[in-house]
């Protein structure tokens, strides 16, 4: 998990400093590259690669999902405190609640309908409705939160029959089908400096999977899943030392309340399992 959280931190701050540069298609494109680059020769070496073919139409559709909601994610980077960003991708198990109620059959007790309001009220509070601080980057990360909610939904049918490299490995071949044109539209090398921030994006978005998986694999969800709450404090650190972002006391609130109903889930599906 330790890993996971210098990954994706890195992988924040790396999105945003190469934002700048280069438009997200690209970013994109080339993390998805990096990524193939690293992960073919570990699939070439398992061996069985049309057997991880079977279910490519379902493969298709989660990373049609799951491309909008990253190139929403890093344009939402740009577009708002990286604190905020992160607070409300955290309501992603939200979401993913109600997609799974919708769409997956399970039920939706009177602890999902209470993490269910914790959370929207949590996202109420940092993007403070009605007011001159909402922006169309608060309605970009809300819509990376839901396509990371379907995406992880969609991995959920996925897992019973692939595993979890064979899923990572479709996600980046796929998307780097999806996003050839938009990046081939949008082209702009990275200028010289800023390359050490294209091998960042591409390491950090690859190997921050594996870590989580591992430590998924290693302890229970309810210890893995609130060491992950430490990325909103982490972030909170890094846009005010980085970028002198400021995160006012009603967006703490709210952030809390986002991850307190994360937690409220947490602790009732360890109690019923």
């Amino acid at each position: 998990m330790a890993g996971w959280l210098l990954c994706t931190l890195a992988l924040t701050v790396a999105g945003r400093e190469l934002g700048h540069d280069v438009p997200v298609f690209v970013i994109m494109i080339l993390r998805s590259l990096i990524a193939m680059a690293v992960l073919g020769p570990l699939v070439l070496y398992e061996g069985n690669v049309r057997a991880r073919l079977t279910q490519l139409p379902l493969h298709i559709v989660r990373n049609i999902a799951h491309y909008a909601a990253q190139y929403s994610w890093f344009t939402a980077l740009l577009l708002i405190p990286l604190a905020q960003v992160v607070s409300i991708e955290f309501t992603m198990p939200i979401w993913g609640a109600l997609i799974a109620v919708a769409f997956l059959g399970e039920t939706l007790t009177r602890y999902r309908i209470a993490a269910i309001g914790l959370g929207f009220l949590g996202i109420l509070l940092i993007v403070k409705p009605g007011t001159a601080t909402v922006d169309a980057g608060h309605l970009v990360a809300l819509v990376a939160a839901v396509g990371f909610a379907v995406s992880v939904a969609l991995t959920k049918v996925l897992t019973r029959k692939d595993t979890a490299l064979t899923v990572i490995f479709l996600m980046f071949a796929i998307q780097t089908v999806i996003g050839a044109v938009p990046a081939y539209l949008t082209w702009k090398w990275p200028e010289p400096e800023n390359w050490i921030w294209v091998a960042v994006v591409g390491f950090t978005g690859t190997f921050s999977h594996y870590c989580l998986s591992k430590a998924i694999s290693l302890a229970d969800v309810t210890i893995v899943t609130p060491m992950d709450f430490l990325r909103v404090p982490l972030t909170v650190l890094a846009g005010y030392w980085l970028y002198s972002e400021g995160f006012d006391l009603v967006s703490i609130i709210g952030a809390t309340l986002i991850l307190g109903a994360n937690m409220l889930n947490l602790l009732k599906a360890k109690q019923t399992s």
